[in-house]
């Protein structure tokens, strides 16, 4: 059945069929990238100019899948990545997956209390980690965390507040105390290990957990929301279908690969269709991507608005449009009328999509058309994806009709696994197969979708899902903080920016200085405040609840 547009007055799309599923795990799927396109350039980092063609690629993966092998690491385990974009990042996704390892993405902006969480939440037996990223100390952090380190055996550790965790895999020549070295793992890939690799990977099926990817809980607590070899791999088709992707394409990936952008709609989208991935840095830098876009020849090209924005007012954008670019995926919050056009005209990406969904759906659910009109580009995200099913949804639970607002549900293969460990969060969150999206949306007669808020108490900073409860946790957690209420406001260069309105003990000493100064130690920087106010009372309702929309709207009246 297929019912892209509503039938019967009701907000009820149902996507296309007639294309199968793949079922298939993802060492099938690398091993058909490599048959069909093992002489392509498969991957380009240019800040280290390391070139690789698919055959290359994979051979790397699976000497160091046997590494893993080696270490003790089999089908089942979590091990957990801790890095910005770069080449090994990709290796052990690959690889991981070789094995059926459950591959941990852990967001580089996370400090040593959220790394401790992630990592004993999912009881992550090994931790492959970077160095140091800009701030980000992240050898440092753990030395801070596990000062027991010293001393300890690589592969053999005994950690006081990581219990579960056995091994650390450092991206260095140089690693530190109690870690191996990246190129140590893949020095242990014998013979031996080898031989059993492609029997490890027929026993896996395609409904396997393969991946969590941690997104912040309306209880503070971030989650690990599982997802299957055909979770991802199924959207990642689908994606590359919707931007017309072949083996002739490049695409620029600037956004982060712990992301289900970069890692779904990123590496696997280039997989399933043998193009090339171009890296411009670790980390978004629009300068370095203008270069790689120009410098590549790159088709394609993958941001949130506000990479886009930096782009197009870096210094490396000469004002005309970049031949070579035809079209990528603009996702991550809801993109300016002004903006968009501007991609599509002065930036040269006239095929540009626009892409909605969320990590518990693979992620992507909505896609607009290569071939919509622009208007349509520039104030929807889209139809619904194949082999999806979306509903708008009211308060009570029926659905809305064509043109009213309601909660989104999804339904389909893209639906996660779950929240692991968590059953009564997947519970709250899914129900007889509908992942409750918490956005609020209208479809109309075409079946074109538009996100009109949220039901959830959700900030969107850059394209960083933000939940004013975890923030809030903090800040009254410490001494002299009696409330504290965040929420989110307009801003013209994030989308969002964060205000937290707190009320103090009598005789506290805070500022909105030392506020943010303790979030910055402790915290993802895009979690930091951009705005504190101290408050003696908050508005509520007549049962006692915070009322935030008043107080947002105070903020703008600046009352």
């Amino acid at each position: 059945m297929v019912q892209i547009a509503p039938a019967e007055g009701l907000s009820h799309v149902i996507g296309d069929h007639s294309r199968r599923l793949l079922d298939v795990t993802l060492p099938e799927f690398f091993n058909y990238a490599r048959q069909k396109y093992g002489n392509s350039e498969a991957v380009v980092f240019s800040q280290f100019n390391t070139r690789w063609t698919y055959s290359e690629l994979l051979d790397k993966c699976d000497t160091f899948a046997a590494g893993l092998l080696a270490l003790g690491l089999y089908k089942g385990d979590r091990v957990g990545i801790w890095s910005p974009n770069r080449a090994e990042w990709i290796i052990a996704q690959i690889a991981t997956a070789r094995l059926g390892i459950i591959l941990v993405n852990i967001n580089p902006a996370y400090k040593g209390t959220e790394l401790e969480y992630c990592i004993n939440k999912v009881d992550l037996k090994c931790l492959i980690f970077a160095t140091q990223f800009k701030s980000s100390a992240y050898a440092q952090t753990i030395l801070d965390l596990c000062p027991e380190l010293v001393g300890q055996k690589p592969g053999h550790l005994n950690l006081k507040k990581l219990p579960s965790l056995r091994s650390l895999v450092q991206i260095s020549e140089t690693p530190i105390a109690g870690a191996f070295a990246f190129q140590d793992i893949i020095k242990k890939g014998t013979i031996g290990y080898f031989e059993r690799l492609d029997n490890i990977s027929y026993s896996l099926r395609p409904d396997d957990a393969i991946n969590i990817q941690f997104t912040s809980g309306t209880t503070g607590a971030p989650k690990g929301a599982t997802l299957s070899h055909k979770n991802i791999i199924n959207n990642a088709v689908s994606c590359a279908k919707a931007m017309k992707l072949t083996n002739q394409d490049r695409l620029c990936i600037p956004v982060p690969l712990y992301h289900c952008f970069g890692m779904v709609l990123g590496t696997l989208a280039c997989c399933a269709a043998g193009a090339t991935m171009i890296f411009p840095s670790e980390g978004f830098e629009p300068d370095k991507t203008m270069r790689a876009l120009k410098q590549e020849n790159c088709t394609a090209v993958h941001g949130v608005p506000t990479m886009f924005s930096a782009m197009l007012a870096s210094s490396e954008f000469k004002g005309k449009p970049i031949k070579s670019l035809r079209t990528g995926i603009m996702a991550g919050s809801q993109c300016p009328e002004v903006l968009m056009r501007r991609v599509l005209y002065d930036l040269g990406c006239s095929e540009m999509t626009i892409g909605y969904g969320m990590t518990e759906t693979s992620p992507i659910s909505f896609q607009s058309d290569v071939n919509d009109p622009v208007d349509v580009r520039v104030s929807t995200v889209g139809r619904i994806q194949p082999h999806c099913e979306v509903k708008i949804v009211e308060d009570e639970g029926s659905t809305c009709p064509v043109g009213q607002t309601g909660e989104l549900w999804t339904k389909g293969y893209l639906v996660m696994k779950g929240y692991w460990n968590d059953a009564q969060a997947t519970r709250s969150s899914i129900e007889n197969g509908w992942m409750k999206t918490g956005d609020l949306a209208t479809i109309d007669n075409e079946g074109f979708c538009r996100i009109v808020g949220r039901k959830k108490d959700m900030v969107i900073r850059g394209g960083e899902n933000i939940y004013p409860a975890e923030l809030e946790e903090f800040l009254t957690a410490q001494k002299g903080i009696l409330e504290a209420h965040v929420f989110g406001i307009p801003d013209e260069k994030f989308g969002e920016q964060l205000v937290a309105w707190i009320i103090t003990e009598k005789g506290a000493t805070f500022d909105e200085a030392t506020i943010q100064n303790l979030c910055k130690n402790e915290l993802a920087y895009y979690k930091v405040p951009a705005i504190v106010r101290f408050v003696e009372e908050v508005p509520l309702t007549a049962t006692g609840k915070p009322q935030k929309f008043k107080m947002r709207e105070m903020m703008l009246n600046k009352t």
